[in-house]
């Protein structure tokens, strides 16, 4: 684990690291890769979400978009009816933090104001710093994820010269412009985006790399739950996945974003007790 000594800052909540945060994937839509459709009402969104917690998630992180390869683009007011709901309900019913998965400002406001502290950004490659505003106006957290594209061209013969180091290059460059908009970087965590404009050979890449990224300072966020590029190395994606989280955080990864909270919250304990020792 060499990643500790951490803290992340969101909203006024002070995070920790060490121990590894599980967080629990709540997708309200129809088309995402692995779960899409099976939580898309308010009240299917509840119940997982509750199980998540149960399960022992550290943090939900809610979406109303699929941002799975060629997802096409959601209207932000139908976003906001997605997500808006379910995080009211589960701030009334919960202390477990919530996250919010958008690309879009006005989405990541009203959760902000619906009492989500993190805002979980995958397109934080834009150019435009309205987003970034926000997260400096809220005190949010921010997650900054790399991607090359967009989810509707991102798998469309993805290209580097170097992944883990033009990777990295990205987020120095973002964490530069954080600072010169006076957000703390305390407030930022950092997500090689696994999958978003990656082959496979990359996503391998950038797992076997992660304590590269460990230099620049900030809490890493893995998410590598069940994508596709696990189905040309095992047969079954769960195995797989919790492959990867527990690899990440022997690595020092802090955050693992998954669908099957239960299943790596006791990996990761017990990979967290044998490393301890």
């Amino acid at each position: 684990m060499a990643n500790s000594g951490m803290q992340w800052k969101a909203c006024g909540h002070v995070f920790e690291f060490p121990p590894t945060m599980v967080m629990g994937i709540v997708n309200l839509t129809p088309d995402s890769f692995f779960d899409g459709g099976r939580h898309l009402d308010t009240k299917a969104a509840f119940s997982h979400a509750l199980k998540l917690v149960k399960d022992g998630a550290g943090m939900l992180d809610i979406g109303g978009e699929s941002t799975r390869p060629g997802a096409m683009p959601v209207d932000e007011t139908e976003e906001i009816n997605r997500i808006v709901p379910i995080i009211k309900l589960l701030v009334a019913e919960t202390d477990v933090p919530i996250s919010v998965d958008t690309q879009k400002p006005a989405v990541a406001k009203a959760a902000i104001a619906a009492g989500a502290i993190a805002i979980n950004d995958i397109a934080a490659n834009r150019k435009d710093d309205t987003m970034r505003r926000i997260v400096s106006d809220t005190g949010a957290g921010y997650i900054l994820m790399h991607m090359q594209g967009t989810p509707q061209t991102m798998q469309n013969r993805p290209e580097y010269d170097d992944v883990s180091a033009e990777v990295e290059a990205f987020f120095q460059e973002r964490l530069e412009r954080l600072d010169a908009l006076g957000i703390d970087t305390a407030q930022v965590v950092l997500d090689p985006g696994i999958g978003f404009g990656k082959t496979a050979v990359h996503n391998l890449e950038l797992l076997a790399k992660l304590e590269r990224f460990i230099r620049l300072g900030r809490p890493l966020l893995l998410g590598a739950s069940r994508k596709s590029f696990l189905g040309g190395i095992v047969s079954e994606r769960l195995p797989g996945s919790l492959a990867c989280a527990v690899h990440a955080m022997a690595a020092g990864v802090n955050i693992v974003r998954v669908h099957d909270v239960r299943e790596t919250e006791q990996a990761v304990k017990t990979v967290e007790a044998i490393l301890s020792s």
